[in-house]
């Protein structure tokens, strides 16, 4: 009988070694439960968050879906004290295993299944704690884990025989969801230290370390006091491992946990705009019309021809990988180098938020501070007031989800009107208050909005990109998204259309107002300034003071429908732009970029240079895809070299005793420069586009729409809104040697250029005006 027990034990022991054997080999081979193939095997972690680099070397954000942002970092750049404190903490005996650690499991199987010892530690090695990362989708019950277990084992034997030790840890990091949407090592040290993974010290990789045991819970932002003591077991592990001493391990230990958190968000950080712009533009499908509303036919006509002839533009879904797929920003990690100076980019975001925020917003909020139609301008009745607000209503995400679930207009107005919980902007910092969701309509709409952008002259490379003062709060792109009527910025046109037919800066022209017979009726257009009346002047002193005489005269010499193919030609892409003589004043809405480019053609000598963004793209592996020779600068000639010449010299005039003189006087910028101010009807609008040789830049300040502005043309018009953004950040630029531009650098003109040789009325350079050296006049487009 003794034997008929051993032999049937014997049997059973056998037969239960062979379901075993059978069922990992049928796990093996993907029979019970998932097996990644041999591809999964050899590319575990193929999705990593898309990195955007400035020109001077700086990250300036990431793409990724959520709870995917994820960059790789090699071995070689992560601290040894990460890579002791993951072993000490979470597998003591990761070098001497092959994927299973027999006997931390038998431990683990004894003090917990049997003793019930909570302390006793766990089983599962690294490598099969990555197999669970890379593999294992949320087990929903004890049976599905228990399932999931041994086919981790495999998966962890199979990684074991592809990867070294280091390669394992590597990708261990790599993946690891450090909470706060940090993904990987790099990103969670950016996140939590503000630092690169290799220059984290023992304390804060022992910190990082202790939220492998349980993110949630462990939780550095949210519970301070826990993190602090699993930090500390983390560095009692690293002394029983030999890698710290116990007197080290005790300095550690009292030390506080030194956080510099910055939560990772595409719509945060640096560049934001500019990334969001890179994003769309990168991502972009080729355009079908059918993918268009109806009212669409300028976006369609813009995204087709940027599709035909910018490299860029649907770069992703124009370009394949080596398996034939296209690229995605969002997981193919890669790496876009921009033209961005990032020093610059912040000189600029400085700029608008010191002026717009720091000084135009406070007089903006006083001046319409207690007005019943707040913040609309005073001439709004109240009626248009409430038109206005409740059409911003039907915009909002909130009121589309309440409309697609059936709510009635009067449930939803109701819902707008009750007071709830929110968390508002403001410049000093968000305010958390209660306010209905009507009244935050009201409140955003009371900010200025302000777009800005620079370039250089001679190669198109954007250096700055600022869409507006913060994108969390405004994400509507005012630098290149947005477009605004460009009132008298519009006049260098003119005047180039002007030289082009053979005027020069010396003409003359009638200083009067006059009326002019029009298709839609007589137009008399007026003017801010008295000054000269009834005076010959030269047009640079016309165009100097923005004189709105002058360019009406001008306009009804040329060609209107000249005039509008000479702006398209500028790289004016709105076709909405009507051959009339009142253009000559700016009715027409352009974006800044588009200004900003369309000067370039003045510094470059007669020839436009298109804004260019990104200079080089390398895949995940470091591979360049696209070069210099992908993204190439494109040109195309507007004017003549010596037209381009003469309108330097009128706008010179404008920066040296007109409309833009307080560039000058205000902010000395001794510079050579020239510019062009701009006002709209009402002070709706307020710009400023400029150039040096080297850079061209220009601003815009206005209200979230037309009818938000200032009442006051003292702080409403170009001069005063727009001209100090651009002062302020030339300031910066100038006094930072580190840039290698110079406030002596002159524009090139030809050996003997005469602004006046080819006057139509003969040599009259009007030296002895000197009422252009104190006036400065104002701009206003005609009502």
């Amino acid at each position: 009988m003794r034997k008929k027990i051993i032999i049937g034990l014997w049997i059973f022991l056998v037969l239960s070694l062979g379901v075993v054997a059978l069922a990992f080999w049928a796990i093996a081979e993907g029979v019970i439960g998932y097996m990644p193939d041999l591809e999964q095997l050899e590319n575990p972690v193929n999705k990593y968050a898309s990195q955007v680099i400035s020109a001077d070397g700086r990250l300036l954000g990431t793409w990724s879906y959520q709870r995917a942002n994820r960059i790789f970092v090699r071995y070689g750049d992560i601290a040894p004290s990460t890579v002791e404190a993951l072993v000490a903490t979470e597998d003591e005996r990761f070098y001497k295993h092959s994927g299973i650690d027999f006997k931390a499991l038998m431990r683990a199987v004894v003090k917990r299944g049997l003793l019930h010892q909570k302390s006793a530690g766990g089983g599962s090695t690294i490598t099969q704690q990555l197999a669970k990362q890379l593999y294992s989708v949320q087990a929903h019950s004890v049976g599905e884990r228990l399932l999931q277990k041994p086919i981790e084992w495999v998966i962890a034997v199979k990684l074991e025989r592809f990867y070294t030790k280091e390669e394992i840890l590597t990708m261990y990091l790599n993946y690891f969801d450090f909470l706060h949407n940090a993904v990987g090592i790099k990103t969670a040290a950016r996140t939590y230290f503000n630092k690169e993974p290799k220059d984290l010290s023992i304390n804060e990789s022992a910190m990082l370390i202790g939220l492998c045991k349980n993110p949630s819970y462990f939780n550095p932002v949210r519970q301070p006091e826990r993190a602090l003591q699993r930090r500390n077991v983390v560095l009692g592990q690293m002394v029983k491992s030999g890698y710290l001493t116990e007197s080290e391990a005790d300095s550690m230990q009292a030390l506080p946990l030194g956080l510099n958190f910055r939560r990772v968000d595409h719509k945060q950080g640096e560049g934001t705009y500019l990334r969001e712009y890179l994003r769309t533009v990168m991502m972009a499908n080729k355009p079908r019309r059918s993918d268009y509303a109806s009212w669409q036919g300028q976006k369609f006509y813009e995204d087709s021809l940027a599709w035909e002839t910018n490299p860029l533009y649907g770069w992703c879904n124009k370009n394949t990988k080596k398996d034939g797929s296209n690229y995605n920003i969002y997981t193919d990690g890669l790496k876009i180098y921009t033209t961005i100076d990032s020093r610059m980019q912040n000189y600029a975001e400085q700029a608008m938020e010191e002026h717009v925020s720091g000084f135009l917003q406070p007089l903006f909020s006083a001046e319409r501070k207690g007005k019943a139609n707040a913040p609309y301008s005073a001439g709004v009745p109240m009626s248009r007031y409430r038109t206005n607000l409740y059409r911003a209503m039907r915009q909002t995400e909130r009121y589309i989800a309440m409309k697609n679930a059936g709510s009635s207009e009067k449930d939803i107005e109701k819902a707008f009107a009750t007071p709830v919980e929110m968390t508002v902007y403001s410049p000093a910092g968000d305010i958390d208050t209660i306010m209905s969701p009507m009244d935050s309509i009201k409140y955003y709409k009371g900010f200025l909005r302000s777009g800005f952008v620079c370039m250089d002259t001679r190669t198109g490379q954007v250096k700055a990109y600022v869409g507006g003062l913060n994108y969390t709060y405004f994400q509507y792109d005012m630098a290149g998204g947005g477009r605004r009527q460009v009132g008298s910025t519009i006049k260098p046109y003119l005047y180039s259309l002007a030289m082009e037919s053979g005027w020069s800066p010396c003409d003359l022209a009638p200083n009067v107002q006059e009326t002019y017979n029009t298709p839609t009726g007589p137009w008399t257009p007026r003017n801010g300034s008295r000054s000269r009346y009834g005076e010959m002047v030269t047009l640079k002193w016309g165009l100097a003071q923005s004189n709105n005489w002058i360019s009406a005269y001008l306009m009804s010499q040329l060609s209107p429908a000249s005039l509008v193919r000479l702006i398209h030609e500028f790289g004016i892409l709105n076709r909405d732009i009507h051959p009339s003589i009142s253009l000559c004043l700016g009715p027409c809405d352009i974006s800044v970029i588009e200004m900003v480019s369309a000067y370039t053609a003045f510094a470059n000598h007669g020839i436009r240079t298109a804004p260019l963004f990104v200079t080089r793209i390398e895949d995940g592996d470091g591979n360049v895809v696209a070069d210099e020779s992908v993204f190439l600068p494109r040109m195309n000639e507007v004017i003549s070299e010596s037209s381009a010449c003469k309108m330097i010299v009128m706008m010179r005039g404008v920066m040296d005793g007109g409309t833009g003189s307080r560039m000058r006087f205000r902010y000395g910028i001794r510079a050579p420069m020239a510019g062009k101010t701009g006002t709209t009807n009402n002070n709706s609008d307020g710009w400023f586009v400029g150039y040096t040789p080297s850079l061209a830049f220009g601003a815009w300040v206005g209200g979230d729409e037309r009818e938000i502005h200032f009442n006051s043309m003292a702080y409403g018009q170009g001069a005063s809104s727009a001209l100090p953004i651009c002062a302020k950040f030339l300031q910066k630029v100038y006094g930072d040697s580190s840039l290698g531009y110079s406030a002596t650098e002159d524009f090139e003109m030809p050996a003997g250029f005469d602004p006046c040789a080819t006057s139509l009325y003969g040599d009259e350079s009007e030296g002895q005006e000197s009422e252009e050296s104190q006036h400065v006049g104002i701009d206003h487009l005609s009502q």
